[in-house]
């Protein structure tokens, strides 16, 4: 059985308008917290994602640090774009 991480909810962390950059915590349906890193300039574009250190991996198992989740970054940012999170995220 292959992972397919679902986000069921996302929310601004931080944010420097001045150069377009934007952090945002993402929250996925088996219960992973990642943080992901977005550039507005000039649209909006995944630079940089990561899990938080909540739960054990979903691919790996492991409870350190890893690198799995950057894997799905295309289908998280697909999500992110169909769902139009980042205007909900922004809109709180």
């Amino acid at each position: 059985m292959s992972y397919r991480p679902v986000i069921t909810n996302m929310e601004e962390a931080s944010s420097n308008e001045k150069s377009g950059l934007y952090e945002f915590i993402l929250y996925l349906a088996d219960g992973t917290v990642c943080r992901a890193s977005y550039s507005r300039s000039p649209e909006w574009k995944m630079t940089n994602i990561n899990r938080l250190q909540k739960t054990p991996c979903p691919v790996c198992r492991k409870d350190f640090i890893c690198k799995c989740i950057e894997s799905y970054k295309g289908e998280l940012e697909q999500q992110i774009n169909e769902n139009q999170w980042i205007g909900k995220a922004l809109a709180k």
